[in-house]
């Protein structure tokens, strides 16, 4: 075989198998920071893994929130209202938009015997939310359009 063509071969198995071990090695890294989504009735069921952090969302079930009078330690039930119900213990600051019937998602680690702990608590609003900041200019808008 041609020396040229031999090192041309070689070189393109050492290009090959180098992005190959690139491609891999990114894969492994980008499924260890993946944060799934599971809905309550997953979590209820047992589908939700419990060694490693997972994103979960419901409703904030009504009467569920008991807030410890000494921290910020506060637990909640997320529902699905179809019998599916979790509850999340936290520890800090809720967002603003959190109250009971309010969707949320929580991420955090689901623990052996059921009790989701959360490290971080986003609260959803609906597509006709207006930031405090603005309603006064809405306000003022519409009110210009009415005269």
């Amino acid at each position: 075989m041609n020396p040229k063509r031999k090192s041309r071969i070689y070189l393109a198995v050492f290009l090959l198998v180098a992005v190959s071990g690139t491609t891999a090695a990114l894969m492994l890294a980008l499924e260890q920071n993946i944060n799934m989504f599971y809905p309550p009735a997953e979590v209820v069921d047992g589908t939700a893994p419990t060694d490693r952090t997972i994103r979960a969302g419901g409703m904030v079930k009504e009467d569920s929130v008991a807030r410890d009078n000494d921290s910020l330690a506060v637990a909640f039930t997320i529902t699905d209202y179809k019998g599916a119900d979790f509850v999340v213990s936290y520890s800090g600051i809720l967002p603003d938009l959190f109250r009971e019937g309010q969707g949320i998602i929580v991420q955090g680690q689901l623990g052996e015997d059921g009790v989701f702990a959360a490290r971080e608590v986003l609260a959803k609003h609906d597509e006709n939310y207006m930031p405090p900041e603005l309603m006064d200019l809405a306000a003022d808008i519409e009110g210009s359009k009415g005269v």
